[in-house]
């Protein structure tokens, strides 16, 4: 009886760690660099989950097309509000449409500032794994996930309350 029990255990464990596990080639599908830029300045464009040509697009910079496995460059226009956060729109010719993120920075503007130059190469982006960082805090509940964890637990005090039960009741004799 032993190995029933043992064998129901590592069942179990095994199939709450494949319900919990993240994928194993996750990629982030659209990316916006640097994150942060001062009016004026340049950010790097890429879609490495894209597998044909995407074009990038936000109210702060011309749309911009990004070849298959590569990236593009936008500059950012002078008069981009600061402090603001503004959305970059990704269409995809071979994936889904995303958005990103872009900061404009924060601070005064004189009309003697110079913009901010940063020197970038166009380098194919590998793929990174998954964005740590953001804790959980992005996107909502969802029901299917939280139906499957309640089961798991369920399933799991089940089995350990079953298993103290008949381990109680063979030591009475």
């Amino acid at each position: 009886m032993r190995a029933i029990g043992a064998a129901s255990a590592a069942l179990l464990g095994a199939a709450a760690l494949a319900l919990t596990a993240p994928p194993a080639a996750a990629v982030d599908p659209y990316v916006v660099s640097p994150s942060t830029v001062n009016p004026g300045g340049r950010v790097v464009l890429s879609a490495p989950g894209c597998t044909g040509t995407a074009i990038a697009s936000s109210g702060i910079f011309d749309a911009v097309s990004i070849p298959a496995g590569g990236s593009a460059t936008a500059t950012v226009d002078w008069d981009a509000r600061r402090g603001a956060v503004y959305t970059v729109s990704f269409t995809c010719a071979g994936g889904a449409p995303g958005t990103a993120r872009l900061r404009v920075a924060a601070g005064t503007t004189s009309s003697t500032a110079a913009p901010t130059v940063t020197r970038t190469a166009t380098v194919t982006p590998a793929p990174s794994g998954v964005r740590g960082g953001l804790g959980g805090s992005v996107g909502g509940w969802n029901a299917g996930e939280l139906a499957a964890g309640t089961g798991l637990v369920v399933a799991a005090a089940t089995g350990v309350v079953y298993a103290l039960r008949r381990r109680a009741e063979s030591r009475r004799h």
